[in-house]
This record gives C-alpha cells, sequence and structure tokens, in this order.
C-alpha cells in the first residue's frame, strides 16, 4: 500500500481518490456543493473548503450519502466501483464503516495535472485516500493452435539497396524531369 499524502497534489498525480465528510445537515449540502454565479463572481463553497486553485474539474468530484450506498457501504463501493484494492481498504474498514451523512469523493484528474497543495478548511473532515489498483498487463499464449503463426526457419532476406542502385534510381528521375522539361519548353516556344 502506498502513502498518500492528502494534501499534496503532484503535477503527475493519476489515479489518488481522496475522501472528506462534509459536516452540515442534509439540506445544506446542495448550496455547500454546487458552483453559483454570484454578482459576477464564481462562487463554490466546496472548492474553497479544499482549499483549491481555481480550475478545479468538478466532473471528477462525487457528492454521496453514505446511507444511499446500502449493504454495499463505502468499503465495498470503493472497492467494487473505483478500483481500490480489498488490501488496501482493510486498513480502514472500521473508519469507512463509521462514516455517515455526505462525503465528497475527489479524484486525481479534479486537479488537472496542477501541483498544488490543498488547505482544507470546515466544513469538510479528511477520512483517507487511496489509490486504484493499476491494470496489470499480462501476455498469455493463444487458445487455439489455428491462431499462431508457424514462419519456416530459413526464410529469404531481403538484401539492403547498394549504393548503385540508389544512384540509378536518381539518375532515371533526373533524367525523367529533364525530359520534361525539355517537353515544357518545345510545347511553350511551339
Amino acid at each position: 500500500m502506498t502513502q498518500i499524502d492528502p494534501n499534496t497534489v503532484t503535477g503527475n498525480e493519476h489515479g489518488v481518490i481522496r475522501i472528506y465528510a462534509i459536516d452540515l445537515p442534509a439540506d445544506q449540502i446542495p448550496q455547500f456543493t454546487q458552483r453559483q454565479q454570484v454578482s459576477g463572481n464564481d462562487l463554490w463553497p466546496l472548492q474553497d473548503a479544499l482549499g483549491v486553485m481555481k480550475n478545479f474539474n468538478k466532473d471528477f468530484i462525487k457528492i454521496l450519502d453514505v446511507a444511499a450506498l446500502g449493504e454495499i457501504g463505502l468499503a465495498g463501493y470503493l472497492t467494487l466501483g473505483n478500483g481500490v484494492t480489498e488490501a488496501d481498504v482493510a486498513p480502514y474498514i472500521d473508519v469507512l464503516t463509521r462514516v455517515q451523512g455526505h462525503i465528497v469523493i475527489v479524484f486525481s484528474s479534479a486537479f488537472r495535472g496542477e501541483a498544488q497543495t490543498l488547505a482544507l478548511k470546515r466544513p469538510l473532515r479528511f477520512i483517507a485516500a487511496f489509490c486504484e489498483e493499476s491494470a496489470v498487463v499480462t501476455f498469455q499464449p493463444l487458445p487455439d493452435e489455428s491462431a499462431k503463426v508457424i514462419l519456416p526457419k530459413d526464410l529469404p532476406r531481403k538484401k539492403p539497396k547498394s549504393d548503385a542502385a540508389m544512384s540509378g534510381r536518381v539518375a532515371t528521375i533526373a533524367l525523367l524531369v529533364m525530359g520534361l522539361l525539355v517537353w515544357l519548353m518545345i510545347k511553350v516556344s511551339g
């Protein structure tokens, strides 16, 4: 398991999932989490509470009521729906099962590849950070023998082009160009 500094976002960060509790009554969640334009100012209390630079991408955050997850719970949501390994979640299982109310899940892509230090403020409270499991690429033999290509051992190799052959090609092109020019001159003068 990789240790993640919850407040430090690196410029090349990928696959980090940060989870924060929103310590507000349910009726105040929409006002806190939605971006608003007020008198020409862009106000977004959630972004301010995270201490994020202004180009925060809302498409990579998720606001959830933990009760809506039902039996799957927050741990199941992370492992089944977001690619976090069970081994990474296991040390936090007690913390994750005690979380109630609304949470915000912030994925690395929300920071648009910009390094920054988060300055968390109330009503947000850090819960945990995890890394998505990277897909491991494995190459397995083809299942059917008919899909395999068998190459002869003594496959003839193509000889590299000789300098004389290349010179001959250049000379041929030069003669064609000169012939075309002579033809054009005859055509124009005639």
